[in-house]
């Protein structure tokens, strides 16, 4: 298996943004400090105005408020506290005891009684001797001094879950890196949607003004792009408010995208050198070895029942009987204790065979990633392919579909063409500008899917 790594007390939550751009993020992104917090009116939810924020600022505001990390992030800080308690069974133990005690035995009295009976006049002193007020302390020391391997097991076990807790925090990272910067495509195409469709109205009016005697064509061209207008904001709202429960603004914070809609990068690595980078870069198939290796410990933990203990025990003990006119005495041992079972059943094979069962199920479950991430990569990289072709003919597309609009609106003004003509080569140009914002998005996704398989920051 790997080294395990250096244990930090303090884990950080692994980056999730490009290298490019600020990781600064505006005060109104940051999340409520109290995790509690449960909205009772109506105004402690109303959306107040919208905000432009940037990729990298979506990026870093789920590194510092995305809830999901947040768990992943406590339970390595968990995993840290673990692995300090199994690591206190290499220090011997020390404990203090001392109590303070008045009796008087039921058997004292019933001799006393009889005392009394016999010699009346020493009531007092008789009862009075059969009360006793006495002190005691103890400490004591105990070392395992050999444990048949549990002691060193129990240790890597949960250095081993410290190591599969840390790669699931890299994972949870990575794939809400993946997750932000969909959302953030997903709000681009909406903000896109809602402004080609209200230019789309405009033009719309336009010719409507333009050409009377075209009238209704004209008025049923308006009146489906404000259908199409009023999808498109529907889609803009549902993307603006994802994106806000992801990142886990304030409620009363909404969002829309800053950045211009724009090929975010090239991905210069041949498809073999993606997989390969993959196959060494994800933590998935680091965590599934950190898994096979708590499965091997646990199995000598289980065999380890079945070994010699041996322990060093000291006590030192103190005892006082008060107003008996003798000092406090004390006394001490030292001693080996040593044990070993003879016969229990089974149990500890039965749990070594459950351990050895784990073991090939994470070694199988190492298997199957691996064959999934080949899979992710290589489709990642034909959709990238695939979408960089369909970006440069939505761009010749679009060249054409302008042209084709200006060339209608001559012949219309010289009377050599119609409104129809006009009309369709508008909604041409919409659909077109359309496709082209598509293509460009469905692209940047593709290339974040391809980051994320070969888990490759800072790419862009």
């Amino acid at each position: 298996p790997p080294p395990r790594p250096t244990t930090s007390p303090t884990p950080v939550a692994p980056p999730i943004t490009p290298s490019s751009g600020t990781r600064e993020i505006p005060s109104y992104l940051n999340a409520n400090p109290n995790p509690l917090q449960f909205p009772t009116r109506p105004e402690e939810v109303r959306l107040e105005g919208t905000q432009r924020i940037t990729l990298n600022q979506a990026l870093e505001a789920a590194r510092r408020n995305n809830k999901q990390l947040q768990v992943a992030l406590l339970q390595v800080e968990r995993s840290q506290a673990a692995v300090r308690e199994a690591q206190a069974a290499l220090l011997p133990t020390l404990g203090l005891n001392a109590n303070i005690t008045r009796q008087r035995s039921a058997q004292s009295r019933l001799g006393s009684e009889a005392q009394i009976r016999e010699n009346p006049a020493f009531a007092d002193q008789i009862e009075g001797a059969q009360e006793s007020t006495g002190f005691s302390g103890n400490a004591q020391f105990n070392y395992d001094l050999y444990t048949s391997g549990r002691r060193q097991a129990i240790i890597r076990q949960a250095e081993e879950q410290l190591r599969s807790d840390e790669f699931n925090l890299e994972v949870q990272s990575e794939t809400i890196r993946l997750n932000v910067t969909n959302q953030y495509y997903d709000l681009q195409q909406a903000d896109e949607s809602v402004r080609i469709n209200q230019s789309a109205v405009v033009n719309a009016q336009a010719s409507l003004r333009d050409a009377l005697a075209l009238e209704r064509a004209g008025v049923g061209t308006r009146f489906d792009v404000l259908q199409q207008l009023t999808i498109a904001i529907s889609q803009q709202q549902i993307a603006q408010r994802q994106l806000a429960a992801t990142l886990s603004v304030p409620q009363s914070v909404n969002l829309s995208a800053a950045d211009p809609v724009a090929i975010a990068g090239l991905w210069n690595q041949t498809l073999e050198a993606s997989i390969i980078q993959a196959l060494q870069n994800r933590p998935e198939l680091q965590q599934q070895l950190a898994q096979r290796n708590i499965g091997e410990q646990q199995r000598r933990q289980a065999l380890s029942a079945l070994g010699p203990q041996i322990s060093l025990v000291a006590q030192y003990n103190l005892l006082d009987q008060f107003q008996d006119q003798i000092s406090v005495v004390d006394g001490y041992s030292v001693g080996v204790q040593a044990s070993i079972p003879l016969y229990e059943g089974g149990a500890a094979r039965a749990r070594a065979s459950q351990a050895s069962k784990a073991i090939s199920i994470a070694e199988t479950q190492f298997a199957e990633q691996r064959n999934q991430i080949r899979f992710q990569v290589e489709q990642a990289f034909s959709q990238l392919a695939s979408n960089l072709q369909n970006v440069q003919t939505a761009n010749i597309a679009l060249e054409q579909a302008t042209e084709a609009l200006r060339l209608a609106r001559l012949r219309f003004q010289a009377g050599v063409g119609t409104q129809t003509d006009v009309i369709n080569a508008q909604n041409r140009l919409t659909q077109s500008e359309g496709n082209r914002v598509t293509a460009i998005l469905g692209y940047n996704r593709a290339l974040a899917t391809i980051q994320r398989a070969v888990t490759a920051r800072g790419t862009r």
